[in-house]
Parts: C-alpha cells; structure tokens; sequence
C-alpha cells in the first residue's frame, strides 16, 4: 500500500493533499501538524499526531510532503525527513504542464494550471504554485516559491528561499538572489540581489534599489 505522509494541515496541506488526490497515485494520505489535537476529525484526512514525531511513522508511510510555508523550516525538515529514511517525492498536479526534459528535485509541488517548461531546473522544496508559469532552462534554487499567477521568462535564475508573489512576473535573462521577496504584481526587469524586497513596475527595492 502507497501511503503518503504531509507535514502541515493548513491551507497549504490541504491543497498538496488534494494535489495528491488527483493524481490517484495514494491509497492513503494523512497528514502531522502540532494542532493535531484540535484538527483531528475536522479535515478529509486523519491529522495524526506533532511534527516532531514524524519519525515514528516511516515504517506506515515510505513517503512524505512537505506544506510548510516558511523556506528554512521546509528545508531543515526536508534534510531531517531523508534522514529518517523517508522517500520524499515531487508531487504534480494532472492538470499541470511539467515538460519531460525538467528537471524537478524532492518535495518540489506544482500545483494546477502551473507550467514548468523545457529545460527548467528546480531544486528541491520548491513550490509552483497554482497557475503559476517557469519559462525554458529557468533554474531555481532550494525553497524558491512562485506564487499563484507569477511568471517567469526563459533564463531566469532565482537563488535560494526566494519567494515571488502573487502576480509577478520576470523578464527572460534576470537574475534574482537569494532570500529575495518580490511583491505582488511586480515587474522585474533587472538583476536583484541578495535579501531584497522588491515592489512595483518596474520593480524597485523599498530599501533603495535594484543591483
């Protein structure tokens, strides 16, 4: 029996949980949250015990997802759950787009409506979020997430636990650094460097410009 295992049963979990679904590849999905006691018997899904214990079921569920928003944290845990021995696959909405020669490593999600294009690289943890879409030979780093409805052109390169919000969109060729926030309907049209916040159309950083 192929058991998946989630980590986080918020809005996010929920989402990867029906993701998991749909690609009728599970016989059965649950998932670890620390609010277990109060969320057990609320959602579709049996909410099992804390995070912490994740170790006690690898030997009831081979594989398991990482929902957990902040790109630290899913990394930290994605290294800890390899570990323990768990498997730690790329799930696919199949209702995405995910070209044959991508490249996607473990625990990365694409979610409905995404598309990830010829040649695009993307570490692991990475999430490409509902509608989202990543031109050819793109590469993203460890943890990057590329919110509902961003796009991004061929050749970008964003480093790791980058997050570009909702909207967005990056012109072919830039690149972005690592731990970067790019705002909600953004428009990126140059390079930005490490731990930046960037705004607006064209995109600016709020603490005093782009690279």
């Amino acid at each position: 029996m192929k058991r998946l295992l989630i980590l986080g049963a918020g809005g996010h979990g929920k989402v990867m949980a029906e993701v998991a679904e749909a690609t009728c590849e599970w016989n059965q999905i649950a998932f670890l949250d620390d609010r277990h006691a109060t969320l057990n018997g609320k959602l579709r899904w049996p909410v099992l015990d804390s995070i912490r214990h994740a170790d006690r079921f690898v030997s009831s569920y081979s594989h398991v997802a990482i929902a957990v928003g902040d790109s630290a944290l899913r990394l930290d845990w994605l290294s800890m759950l390899s570990l323990y021995g768990f498997k730690t696959p790329a799930l696919i909405h199949p209702a995405a787009w995910v070209s044959p020669s991508a490249v996607l490593g473990a625990s990365c999600v694409v979610m409905a409506n995404a598309t990830v294009q010829a040649d695009a690289n993307l570490g692991q943890g990475c999430i490409i979020n509902t509608g989202a879409s990543v031109d050819h030979d793109c590469c993203l780093s460890d943890g990057v997430h590329v919110c509902p409805g961003a796009s991004l052109g061929g050749d970008v390169c964003v480093g790791k636990g980058s997050w570009l919000g909702i909207g967005s969109a990056v012109i072919q060729g830039v690149h972005i650094g690592e731990h970067v926030t790019v705002g909600a309907g953004a428009a990126v049209i140059r390079d930005v460097a490490d731990g930046l916040t960037v705004v607006g159309v064209p995109a600016n950083s709020i603490s005093g410009g782009l690279e």
